[in-house]
């Protein structure tokens, strides 16, 4: 067991709504996204208050603090070069460049653990909502 898993947590709640999200967004048609964060009293990984499954990436960028970082689930519906449809998805690694350096080591930590409990295939690392517009092109979209 990885030193990592035996820091932070996931409460059962959390890893069944991860797999369900996962499942659920991989045959969408339109973009879906969730943030989650860490409860730095118990450092449970959690998702944020409002439970909100965001359906743009401008909706995503308005709710992303400014000065802590989040990770951001999204699968993103999108053509190829090739013509062909495909939905990846990723995990944003939203880090600001204001945070302070104890919220870095926090999330820096936990992003591997988040990744593998999530079972994305990419992580984006991100340093402010405006690079979420970005997005499309880092996946490929034409």
């Amino acid at each position: 067991m990885s030193s990592e898993s035996r820091l932070y947590t996931f409460s059962q709640d959390t890893k069944d709504a991860l797999r369900k999200f996962r499942l659920g967004t991989s045959r969408s048609n339109e973009p879906q996204a969730v943030i989650y964060e860490i409860d730095k009293k118990n450092l449970e990984i959690k998702q944020d208050e409002e439970k909100t499954v965001y359906k743009t990436l401008q909706d995503i960028g308005d709710d992303l603090p400014d000065h802590s970082p989040r990770f951001v689930l999204l699968s993103y519906p999108l053509t190829l070069s090739s013509g062909r449809l495909s939905v990846p998805y990723v995990m944003l690694y939203y880090l600001p460049v204001t945070c302070n350096a104890e919220l870095r080591m926090l999330y820096a930590g936990a992003k591997e653990l988040m990744r593998n409990t999530a079972e994305v295939g990419k992580i984006l690392e991100i340093d402010s909502a405006e690079d979420i517009e970005e997005i499309p092109e880092k996946l490929g979209a034409t």
